[in-house]
């Protein structure tokens, strides 16, 4: 495997690392003016257009949108069909994502006011959401987690109703995600996909309700849509590759650490897998393992592509270096896979996520763990956050001002008025003064 080697102590490691870090979010023009095209016509058609683009994309087939929308009853018979295993790991995987995040409600989402010293009431409200449509990608592989991970924070959050797009490509629906729906407790689920989906949801037709904000992840062409219909409806992110950073102290089995590099170097090509340490004894031992363990998995032709022009080891002269090198990187996934990992926690400023000890492999956080798998990536960790039950609410101020307050402030904002030249606001502000 031609797998990276970086060392900080070389000189050009600088450039070296910048190249490696270098992935470039530009959509193709092509796809963009494809895009533009698909959301203008459904924005002109509506149900029309969403049935034309489905059968062009999708090869399925369908007198109207109606007929592409799967039942309640349809979600309950998909639940049971499939193993009960199955089922046991979906409700004690949502029971988890449940448990935190109303944790984080009562952290975060609740309102609040309080009194000055002249009376005035001053707040905030929260509300959650009237409608949140959820994407949900069908094409290379489905993800039942994302569901989960999607559906049940805007539950948590207050949110009214949940509609799930997932495409079928040649009508194939897979029962795993279906199940999820159903124990997520989504409200309605249209069998659409691609770009057609992303505008059905932001402008509304027919048969698709318009939603308020749009989460979750998709290929370019989904991407590219939640891009143009922002400011239509909210979006949670534009997500990129997938990403994992590992900063290992040398005293993990290697294999555990191959094996969640090849975790996410899994997902696609252009997935990244970094790995830091200070010990090259214990990064050549990775190396090692990485080789004997690749030809065992399925998608080992995914991951070397990805480890090959994406991964790296890097060599760092301190555990402290590595702390600093991730903090330049804000990856998505951050493990820090070291005896002492609360040690190096306060250290790391900018991740998506981060999974401390040897025992807490990335995996774990995707399904079950109870955080949110949906994370910022391309180094957006830096000023953006996992989604949570704050995405499907929203705030409002409060401001009630009494008798008295109206003295005091209405001078303060009477001379600030004048001094910006509206004199409509400061008489506004005079007129209550006594």
């Amino acid at each position: 495997m031609k797998l990276r080697q970086l060392s900080t102590a070389t000189a050009d490691f600088d450039a070296e690392f910048e190249r490696l870090r270098h992935w470039s979010a530009e959509t193709d023009a092509a796809i963009e003016g494809r895009v533009a095209e698909i959301l203008a016509d459904v924005r002109a058609r509506g149900d029309a257009a969403v049935l034309d683009c489905t059968a062009r994309f999708d090869r399925v087939t369908a007198d109207s949108v109606a007929a592409l929308e799967i039942s309640q009853d349809q979600l309950q018979a998909a639940l049971a069909t499939i193993t009960p295993a199955q089922a046991a790991a979906l409700r004690a995987a949502a029971g988890r994502v449940r448990a935190y995040h109303e944790r984080q409600l009562e952290a975060c989402g609740l309102s609040w006011s309080y009194r000055d010293e002249d009376g005035n009431l001053l707040g905030q409200k929260v509300t959650p959401l009237d409608r949140v449509g959820l994407y949900v990608p069908g094409g290379k592989a489905a993800y039942p987690s994302s569901v989960l991970m999607n559906a049940i924070p805007a539950h948590v959050a207050g949110v009214r109703e949940i509609i799930m797009v997932v495409p079928t490509p040649d009508g194939q629906r897979n029962p795993l995600v279906l199940a999820a729906a159903a124990v997520a407790g989504v409200h309605r689920v249209f069998t659409v996909g691609g770009a057609q989906a992303v505008a059905a949801l932001a402008y509304g037709t027919a048969t698709i309700p318009r939603v308020d904000k749009i989460t979750g992840p998709g290929n370019a062409y989904v991407a590219s849509a939640k891009k143009h219909v922002f400011g239509q409806v909210g979006i949670d992110m534009i997500a990129g590759p997938s990403e994992i950073l590992v900063i290992a102290d040398g005293t993990t089995p290697p294999d555990w650490v191959a094996m969640d590099l090849f975790s996410q170097a899994e997902h696609d090509e252009l997935a990244q897998s970094i790995l830091l340490s200070p010990d090259a004894a214990y990064l050549d031992a990775v190396r090692d393992s990485m080789e004997r363990l690749l030809p065992t998995l399925p998608r080992a032709a995914v991951i070397r592509a990805s480890l090959e022009g994406r991964g790296a080891l890097i060599l760092t002269r301190s555990m402290e270096e590595a702390c600093d090198i991730s903090n330049r990187i804000a990856p998505e996934h951050l493990e820090i896979s070291a005896s002492e990992p609360q040690r190096w926690e306060p250290l790391l400023r900018h991740a998506g996520a981060i999974f401390m000890g040897a025992y807490t492999s990335e995996s774990l956080g995707d399904y079950c763990a109870g955080p949110n798998h949906v994370l910022p990536t391309a180094g957006t960790a830096r000023f953006s956050s996992p989604l949570g039950v704050y995405d499907f609410q929203k705030r409002s101020s409060l401001i009630e001002v009494s008798a008295e307050g109206a003295q005091a402030l209405g001078r303060v904002a009477s001379e600030l008025a004048h001094g910006e030249g509206l004199q409509a606001h400061a008489r506004a502000a005079e007129l209550r003064l006594r």
